[in-house]
């Protein structure tokens, strides 16, 4: 299979559901067991090299409930970089659409838990962040080249 070419049914109303209850999994397991469980992906271009996983707790822009999500990091000294990719689907996730209005975010990583500010990188740090996190997690690059937005990359500082 063309790993350039989309599957089929990616684009389907109940992927982003079903993935809203693997993550809600994940999350769960992760906080019980400080990442033990949970902080390891291993799908995909991952199978063979482990991506670590961070939890990122943001507020909803709409129910100003704190929100956790699961998610692929780049550890970058005192900063955090994450992927706003969702697989490839067509629109950026929920999670990167509420750091924008509210970016004070927590950031857990196993069991280190810190207070940061989310930011989308400008174009240039994307392109010198960009080849990294595909070293990271390769399908990133495969995730571009199924959606037309470019998938924003962003940045958790210390707050």
């Amino acid at each position: 299979m063309d790993a350039t070419k989309k599957p089929s049914g990616l684009d389907h109303p109940v992927v982003p559901r079903i993935l809203k209850r693997v993550s809600r999994a994940n999350v769960w397991i992760y906080r019980r067991t400080n990442g033990r469980v949970g902080g390891k992906w291993r799908v995909g271009a991952a199978f063979r090299k482990p991506v670590p996983v961070a939890l990122l707790t943001h507020t909803g822009r709409k129910s100003g409930r704190a929100l956790t999500s699961p998610l692929l990091y780049l550890p970058d000294g005192d900063r955090v970089i994450f992927v706003a990719s969702q697989g490839g689907l067509p629109k950026n996730p929920q999670w990167y659409l509420n750091l924008r209005v509210t970016p004070e975010v927590l950031v857990q990583v196993r069991g280190d838990v810190r207070r940061m500010r989310a930011r989308t990188a400008s174009d240039a740090e994307r392109a010198e962040l960009w080849p990294r996190l595909v070293e990271l997690y390769a399908d990133f690059d495969t995730y571009q080249a199924w959606t037309d937005r470019v998938i924003p990359v962003v940045i958790c500082e210390p707050a």
